[in-house]
């Protein structure tokens, strides 16, 4: 399992830039992509609020909008 989860759907132009700023500050290594199409439960908790970044060591959660300072800071807690 990976240490944190990016919340999306496919076709999310906002769930696209979140994982390419994750790629792009080194830290998309740590990271899974959950679709909240996937299930029921998680569309209807993450519906209005994707992209949503998951701690899974705590469920801390980071929601968009966040740049690279706050997933840095945010993974690192």
């Amino acid at each position: 399992m990976a240490d944190f989860t990016l919340f999306g759907r496919s076709g999310c132009h906002l769930c696209e830039e979140a994982g390419e700023l994750l790629r792009l500050a080194g830290l998309w290594s740590r990271c899974q992509e959950r679709d909240i199409d996937s299930a029921v439960e998680l569309h209807d908790r993450y519906g209005l609020r994707i992209p949503v970044l998951r701690r899974e060591c705590d469920g801390a959660e980071l929601d968009w909008p966040f740049g690279p300072a706050d997933a840095i800071t945010f993974m690192a807690d």
